[in-house]
């Protein structure tokens, strides 16, 4: 998968590594800006707070990855607290829809839904977003959310609206 800011002479290339487990996988984008979008500031807080990267962005997609750690991610029955999960997922499913904005252009999420399927520890993960509907104001998402040695851990799916003109203006 590529980036569109890999096809832009512009942007830095980078290639993603295949595989979840191994050494740090490169950014796919520019220092403070997701380079398919100059409106959209990289990282956010979240991402700061929690410890997650953007892997890969483009063509209504996004690859997010996090380390967790118990001891910093963790809930009251030693595990990752599902709300790690949530905000992983939910900012690559608003990544991915934010690669297909036009100019003038913001986006919003109507709801959210997470399944979970196995606990979670210590361990590298992956939430990989994906479009099921691509619709003109309404969209629906899916991240599914893998372990290192490649098992589904979670699974999300969300709408999102696009809003623009004045209900844009200011996001």
């Amino acid at each position: 998968m590529r980036s569109r800011c890999a096809a832009r002479s512009s942007c830095s290339k980078a290639r993603v590594l295949s595989g979840i487990a191994g050494p740090r996988i490169p950014r796919l984008i520019k220092k403070d800006t997701m380079s398919f979008s100059p409106r959209f500031k990289y990282p956010p807080a979240i991402a700061n707070t929690l410890g997650f990267d953007l892997i890969d962005a483009g063509n209504g997609s996004a690859t997010f990855e996090i380390v967790t750690d118990v001891a910093r991610h963790g809930n009251p029955a030693g595990t990752v607290h599902g709300g790690v999960l949530c905000d992983v997922a939910d900012a690559a499913i608003g990544t991915a829809h934010a690669t297909g904005l036009g100019e003038g252009e913001s986006l919003t999420s109507v709801d959210l839904q997470i399944s979970f399927f196995r606990p979670v520890w210590n361990d590298r993960l992956r939430a990989i977003a994906r479009p099921i509907h691509r619709g003109h104001t309404l969209s629906r998402y899916i991240c599914d959310i893998i372990s290192s040695d490649g098992k589904l851990v979670a699974q999300v799916t969300s709408t999102v609206m696009t809003l623009r003109a004045e209900k844009a203006s200011g996001r």
